[in-house]
Protein backbone atom coordinates (compact mmCIF):
# COMPACT_ATOMS: atom_id res chain seq x y z
CA UNK A 1 0.00 0.00 0.00
CA UNK A 2 1.45 3.44 -0.73
CA UNK A 3 1.02 6.23 1.26
CA UNK A 4 0.44 9.42 -0.26
CA UNK A 5 2.88 12.46 1.32
CA UNK A 6 1.12 15.78 1.11
CA UNK A 7 4.32 18.35 0.77
CA UNK A 8 3.44 21.39 2.65
CA UNK A 9 5.30 24.83 0.18
CA UNK A 10 6.74 27.09 2.51
CA UNK A 11 4.99 30.10 2.06
CA UNK A 12 7.70 33.19 1.42
CA UNK A 13 7.51 35.61 4.40
CA UNK A 14 6.75 39.03 2.78
CA UNK A 15 6.40 41.10 5.68
CA UNK A 16 2.72 43.32 6.13
CA UNK A 17 4.78 46.52 7.82
CA UNK A 18 8.10 47.64 7.71
CA UNK A 19 8.22 48.77 11.03
CA UNK A 20 7.86 45.67 12.72
CA UNK A 21 11.38 45.13 13.54
CA UNK A 22 12.22 48.69 14.64
CA UNK A 23 9.03 48.74 16.92
CA UNK A 24 10.84 46.02 18.81
CA UNK A 25 14.25 47.55 19.32
CA UNK A 26 12.44 50.67 20.24
CA UNK A 27 10.33 49.24 22.73
CA UNK A 28 12.84 46.83 23.99
CA UNK A 29 15.48 50.01 24.31
CA UNK A 30 13.37 52.45 26.89
CA UNK A 31 14.27 52.35 30.19
CA UNK A 32 12.47 51.02 32.12
CA UNK A 33 11.69 48.67 29.68
CA UNK A 34 8.26 49.09 27.63
CA UNK A 35 6.34 45.63 27.59
CA UNK A 36 3.69 44.83 24.88
CA UNK A 37 1.08 45.04 27.54
CA UNK A 38 2.65 48.30 28.79
CA UNK A 39 2.05 49.22 24.91
CA UNK A 40 -1.60 48.55 25.13
CA UNK A 41 -2.31 51.17 27.92
CA UNK A 42 -0.36 53.62 25.91
CA UNK A 43 -1.94 53.47 22.63
CA UNK A 44 -5.28 53.21 24.17
CA UNK A 45 -4.54 57.38 25.83
CA UNK A 46 -5.38 58.19 22.19
CA UNK A 47 -8.49 56.03 21.80
CA UNK A 48 -5.86 53.19 19.73
CA UNK A 49 -7.17 49.74 20.78
CA UNK A 50 -4.22 47.23 19.83
CA UNK A 51 -4.08 44.08 21.73
CA UNK A 52 -1.23 42.91 22.96
CA UNK A 53 -1.20 39.84 20.61
CA UNK A 54 -1.71 42.48 17.89
CA UNK A 55 1.39 43.91 18.94
CA UNK A 56 3.44 40.89 18.42
CA UNK A 57 1.70 40.39 15.39
CA UNK A 58 2.71 43.65 13.81
CA UNK A 59 6.78 43.52 15.80
CA UNK A 60 6.86 39.93 13.63
CA UNK A 61 5.88 41.75 10.83
CA UNK A 62 2.92 39.29 10.33
CA UNK A 63 0.11 42.34 10.52
CA UNK A 64 0.15 45.77 8.93
CA UNK A 65 -0.11 49.07 10.53
CA UNK A 66 -2.43 51.75 9.83
CA UNK A 67 -1.27 55.17 9.81
CA UNK A 68 -3.29 56.36 12.75
CA UNK A 69 -1.63 53.52 14.77
CA UNK A 70 1.33 54.09 13.98
CA UNK A 71 0.87 57.91 15.32
CA UNK A 72 -0.12 56.53 18.44
CA UNK A 73 2.76 53.95 18.90
CA UNK A 74 5.32 57.09 18.47
CA UNK A 75 3.13 59.44 20.52
CA UNK A 76 3.26 56.27 23.38
CA UNK A 77 6.86 55.71 22.73
CA UNK A 78 7.95 59.31 22.60
CA UNK A 79 9.70 58.81 19.22
CA UNK A 80 9.15 60.85 16.11
CA UNK A 81 7.53 58.31 13.41
CA UNK A 82 10.45 58.70 10.89
CA UNK A 83 11.99 56.59 13.92
CA UNK A 84 10.53 53.25 12.84
CA UNK A 85 11.72 53.75 9.32
CA UNK A 86 14.85 52.14 8.40
CA UNK A 87 17.31 55.18 7.33
CA UNK A 88 18.27 56.24 3.52
CA UNK A 89 22.01 55.45 3.02
CA UNK A 90 23.87 57.99 1.78
CA UNK A 91 24.93 58.44 -2.33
Amino acid sequence: MLKEHILEREKPHHPRNLIGPRLREIRRAARPRISQEDLCGRVARDAVILTRTQIAKIEAGTRPVSDYELMALAHALSVDLADFFPKRRSR
